[in-house]
């Protein structure tokens, strides 16, 4: 079974960086897409940013222009680089996989989670 491995989560001032990676154990067939969601307290899960097999990619407005996501095939990892961070970013962000089986539905791959807190 493979499993993703985030890490470089932390604490940052306001207007700092930060860069996640997101590490799958193992090849993964048939992967779709990968990306990032978050999840701050009280709130729904939110996608921050995904990208397809294509190279194409899709963020949230609200991180539009300060996040970039990429990936490294031959390292199966994904990465989302956070610029200019503001407090309202902090959350647990978690990556996944989406994969499509033989019968053509699919299945997500989740991450462990990883904290990202930026102060004031």
């Amino acid at each position: 079974q493979v499993q993703l491995v985030e890490s470089g989560g932390g604490l940052v001032q306001a207007g700092g960086s930060l860069r996640l990676s997101c590490a799958a154990s193992g090849s993964i067939f048939r992967l779709v897409a990968m990306g990032w969601y978050r999840q701050a307290p009280g709130n729904q899960r939110e996608l921050v940013a995904s990208i397809i097999n294509s190279g194409s990619t899709d963020y949230a407005d609200s991180v539009k222009g300060r996040f970039t996501i990429s990936r490294d095939n031959a390292k199966n990892t994904v990465y989302l680089q956070m610029n200019s961070l503001e407090p309202e970013d902090t959350a647990v962000y978690y990556c996944y996989y989406s994969v499509r089986r033989y019968s053509g539905d699919y299945y997500y791959i989740w991450g462990q989670g990883t904290q990202v807190t930026v102060s004031s």
